[in-house]
């Protein structure tokens, strides 16, 4: 449904596809619509959901990113890199395709800091940051523990001077580490987690960036922000974990502003600009949803 809101958000990173939304996806999205939720970014995860997102991105006048996490780098078929290759082939003109993601590296997880898992996960991130140097796309890039690693890997794949476009999703290193990241053209996303007054180092980082380099995500139905978060005891008593939705990301994106003692609507108009500027195919797409939008809903533009 179209929203008719003054303040327009962009939810750069929502995983519409999950089992968690089931036959619900289209119902929070219209949600979110009715919040002002005016684009959702739907990053794949493998090489199966490849058409999922992208299928949901043109039901919804949204967009989709092509990729392989390093969460499913242990499950990846060896053709796998071969299937993204050919799909890119065929898409990578497709206004929808902002981006190769998600993407990147894992450290935090055990078994994906062995060998041979270890050494797998670089390969994996490699070969897609080549993707999108030749393709001429964004990344999405994952992180965890691992920031080190990643700047020096797409240092190295840029080449001398190169520069980047896209997102580091719920970005959760050093300010020096974002500093480096914002250096090489990317922005950084934040989400439910910087809600947790516990996460002192994450809301000091919203606060010490520049504006400029900041993008709001949802990451659902993963990252539930603090109101819908229950803990184990909670779990343990019957009640169900929140299950994260694009409809929150205005109420992130509020808590983000007080931080940084801005109004919401600069902080609204600030992050949709960010990720217009992460995601360079994004502008037209907007321009030309809305038209498309305003031509299957006359009524709602010309009714006073």
């Amino acid at each position: 449904m179209p929203a008719h809101h003054t303040m327009r958000w962009i939810d750069t990173h929502c995983h519409l596809d999950a089992h968690e939304f089931g036959a619900g996806a289209q119902q929070q999205r219209e949600l979110a619509a009715t919040q002002g939720v005016v684009h959702c970014v739907l990053p794949s995860i493998c090489v199966n959901n490849f058409e999922a997102v992208r299928t949901l991105a043109y039901r919804h006048l949204d967009s989709y990113c092509l990729g392989i996490t390093p969460m499913n780098v242990p499950y990846a078929a060896e053709d796998a890199l071969e299937r993204l290759t050919s799909t890119l082939q065929q898409q990578h003109e497709d206004p929808r395709l902002m981006a190769i993601g998600e993407i990147g590296l894992d450290f935090f997880v055990p078994e994906l800091c062995k060998s041979p898992m270890r050494e797998r996960q670089q390969e994996f991130f490699r070969a897609q940051l080549k993707l999108a140097r030749k393709y001429d796309l964004p990344v999405v890039v994952h992180s965890r523990r691992a920031v080190d690693p990643i700047l020096k890997m797409m240092r190295e794949v840029a080449g001398p001077g190169g520069r980047w476009r896209g997102v580091v999703h719920a970005f959760n290193g050093s300010l020096q580490q974002a500093q480096a990241l914002i250096q090489l053209g990317l922005r950084v996303g934040f989400g439910g987690a910087v809600t947790y007054e516990r996460a002192k180092q994450l809301r000091s980082l919203a606060v010490d960036l520049p504006l400029t380099a900041i993008v709001l995500e949802t990451d659902a139905p993963d990252m539930p922000p603090r109101w819908l978060y229950k803990s184990a005891e909670q779990r343990a008593a019957g009640e169900p974990q929140g299950i994260n939705s694009p409809a929150e990301l205005p109420r992130i994106g509020a808590e983000l502003a007080a931080l940084r003692g801005i109004s919401v609507e600069a902080l609204a108009a600030a992050t949709t600009q960010n990720a217009l500027d992460a995601f360079p195919r994004l502008a037209a797409l907007l321009s030309a949803d809305r038209a498309l939008d305003a031509a299957r809903h006359p009524t709602e533009t010309t009714s006073s």
